[in-house]
């Protein structure tokens, strides 16, 4: 049973039928998906919540589909992990990290809005799907739709990194790489989705595909023992992860799943592509596009359709934003792989990057509790360390060899 009422205009709140709408046709506003929250709080409960399976539906009440889920049955509900040695690294009481980089099938955050659009787009009768990508979304929408047997079209910037053009064609999409910049790709597929009837994830079926991120914000909830931190660090490229990871916070407040909601939602952005923090840090309400120049491709979105959102959750929570150099990027990912095991892409690195930056700064209290995102797998960006981690020893087969070269 469906639990969707219609879409709704963020802007002049006009409503419109659940279809494959995107952009209100009076003010031009970004459309979003208005539920039922009433029978949503008869029917949902936590106790409901925690007897299901530990994939992302678990709160599909809640998720923007109108029968039972098709896609994404793995993806979802990845470790919320007890930071430790980065708590000692930093001198904090109480790390933890959202690890997305493990998620199923592509190790990224992708894979939940992704299994979002594509359940949607089936519903409303689509066979082909597409999408504009740096990257992770690339991935995400050929693994998913060749499980689902759907036609895929992936669209990205012709500079995007070798390992990410290979980590899409494994799949068997047609890949396009257009000559340009991500901004200059998506206009290119906001054209084409008037003239062919294909599913663009993040265009056409974008009211319903980002509404998946909320999942990031509702499992960081109900493993915390239905609490929420002081403080989530959040990477921000076109700006939806982070509105909605703050949407679904204040649903889980709003149904009763959590007493209260005092977490603050800082955005980080690298410095060579940062129009959503430079806009907190000039307390602006305008959003001025920017040419990318970063190693954190995966966020190198100049231009964030989001963007303004992303700037009232950040001052609505109370955060804050902050960007780092590629260079503090790197360090980033170093740390949190030698500390903690975990190899993430360039924007976990900028991440932690911010969220070091942050705590020096005094922006985030030593003492209070700190979720970073690490939203996607660093074998996805092998390139940006590539010539920064040093080399192997080599030595002959044998002992001699070995004692001479390894210093004991």
């Amino acid at each position: 049973m469906s639990y969707i009422k219609k879409l709704k205009c963020r802007e002049c709140g006009k409503t419109y039928p659940k279809e494959a709408l995107y952009v209100c046709e009076y003010c031009f506003g970004p459309l979003e998906v208005d539920y039922d929250y009433d029978r949503i709080k008869k029917d949902l409960t936590k106790d409901v919540i925690e007897k299901r399976a530990k994939n992302l539906w678990r709160y599909k009440e809640l998720l923007p589909i109108e029968r039972m889920p098709t896609d994404g049955l793995f993806s979802g509900f990845t470790p919320l992990i007890r930071a430790k040695n980065l708590e000692k690294y930093l001198g904090a009481e109480e790390i933890y990290l959202k690890d997305d980089s493990v998620n199923h099938p592509t190790l990224s955050f992708k894979d939940r809005v992704v299994a979002i659009a594509l359940s949607r787009a089936k519903e409303l009768n689509f066979d082909t799907v597409a999408c504009a990508s740096t990257g992770n979304l690339a991935h995400s929408v050929s693994a998913h739709a060749a499980i689902a047997g759907l036609k895929r079209y992936i669209f990205i910037p012709e500079s995007l990194e070798l390992s990410k053009i290979v980590a899409s064609l494994v799949y068997n999409p047609v890949l396009i790489a257009v000559e340009g910049n991500y901004d200059q790709v998506n206009r290119l597929c906001s054209e084409i989705v008037n003239k062919y009837k294909w599913a663009f994830v993040n265009i056409n079926i974008r009211p319903y595909y980002a509404e998946g991120s909320k999942t990031f914000g509702y499992e960081i909830a109900e493993q915390l023992g239905w609490q929420t931190p002081k403080h989530i660090i959040v990477p921000c490229a076109g700006g939806s992860l982070i509105t909605k990871i703050w949407k679904g916070l204040k649903e889980f407040k709003n149904l009763g799943f959590i007493n209260s909601l005092d977490t603050k939602i800082h955005a980080a952005q690298a410095i060579g592509c940062c129009p959503i923090v430079t806009a907190i840090k000039e307390k602006s309400d305008i959003i001025k596009p920017v040419k990318p120049d970063t190693i954190a491709k995966s966020l190198a979105i100049g231009n964030p359709a989001d963007g303004i959102y992303a700037v009232e959750t950040v001052k609505e929570s109370g955060g804050t934003g902050e960007y780092v150099s590629d260079e503090e990027i790197i360090e980033a990912i170093k740390i949190l792989a030698g500390e903690e095991g975990i190899f993430t892409e360039t924007a976990g690195g900028v991440t932690l990057g911010v969220t070091i930056k942050l705590i020096k700064q005094g922006n985030i209290p030593k003492s209070e509790s700190i979720v970073i995102c690490i939203t996607g797998n660093g074998l996805k960006t092998q390139e940006a360390v590539l010539d920064k981690i040093g080399i192997p020893i080599k030595i002959k087969p044998n002992i001699k060899s070995f004692e001479e070269n390894i210093k004991l």
